[in-house]
């Protein structure tokens, strides 16, 4: 694993990945000192103001202002918060979830395994934007509804690739040689089983946090995501959407923030990918 991880961090893809994703974290984490306005600030004199470099535009507010004059750019810094928070709290507690039951399925087989698979194909089969919308309406608006929606419905795509990876794993000698050593069930799952499974779980989760970002904004989009005094980009994207002839760049900005970073965590996704998998490194891919 550490000649993984060194090999990660020399490899370009992972490289820009994390530079972009700083930047963004930066913002979220340190939004209140950076972000030039209180994003909740309207000054309804200012209304649809272009950005500084603009004509007609004023440095107070260098990426102008929105329908009612709220700062965009102050939005946008605050909307990073909300992006990142959402992404690392549900990747991870779908993660959880989801890799304890394939790691269950995987290992013990059987009757656990057909109970474990059926309910997962029966999830699935819902639509997972549809599926997270049906939950937003029975649980309500919020951050925390949102992470939870969305741990409820991506749960079931880390059981079903690790699931397939463990089944893998359970069939190599060193596994059978720890049961024949006296091993607990526990203990062969957690020392001998989760190493090996560790390089596509960490590929799984940066992954997963592109697609809570996307979905996180969705909700918002439709008025189901975070509460209205709380800037998410989704948001940002719906109210622009009036005003699209006569302010174009309060449209843009939010979806240019959510391609940069759904961009960076695909990047994570891929450059890992190719460096913790042991066959790709070994042919070179």
């Amino acid at each position: 694993m550490a000649d993984a991880l060194a090999r990660s961090l020399r490899s370009p893809r992972v490289l820009i990945a994390l530079g972009m994703l700083l930047c963004i974290g930066f913002c979220a984490v340190f939004a209140g000192l950076i972000a030039p306005h209180d994003p909740g600030d309207q000054n309804l004199l200012s209304i649809l103001t272009p950005p500084a470099w603009v004509d007609g535009g004023d440095r107070n507010y260098l990426l102008g202002t929105d329908s009612l004059g709220r700062d965009v750019l102050s939005r946008l810094i605050y909307g990073a918060r909300t992006a990142m928070l959402v992404a690392l709290f549900a990747s991870f507690g779908a993660m959880v979830i989801g890799t304890v039951l394939a790691h269950i399925a995987g290992y013990f087989g059987g009757a656990v395994d057909w109970l474990i698979g059926r309910a997962v194909d029966v999830w699935m089969s819902f639509p997972p934007v549809i599926l997270s919308l049906i939950l937003m309406v029975g649980l309500g608006t919020g951050l925390s509804k949102v992470i939870l929606a969305i741990v409820l419905v991506d749960w079931t795509r880390f059981c079903r690739v690790l699931r397939s990876e463990v089944l893998i794993v359970t069939r190599h000698d060193y596994v059978a040689a720890a049961r024949l050593l006296g091993f607990t069930h526990r203990q062969t799952i957690v020392r001998e089983v989760f190493p090996a499974t560790a390089p596509l779980l960490i590929t799984l989760v940066s992954l997963e946090m592109a697609i809570a970002v996307i979905v996180e904004a969705i909700l918002s989009f439709v008025g189901l995501g975070v509460g209205a005094d709380q800037p998410a980009w989704g948001q940002m994207i719906a109210d622009a959407r009036q005003y699209v002839y006569q302010s174009p760049w309060n449209l843009l900005l939010p979806i240019l923030a959510i391609f940069i970073t759904v961009t960076a965590f695909n990047l994570l996704g891929d450059g890992l990918r190719r460096t913790l998998d042991v066959r790709l490194a070994e042919t070179g891919r």
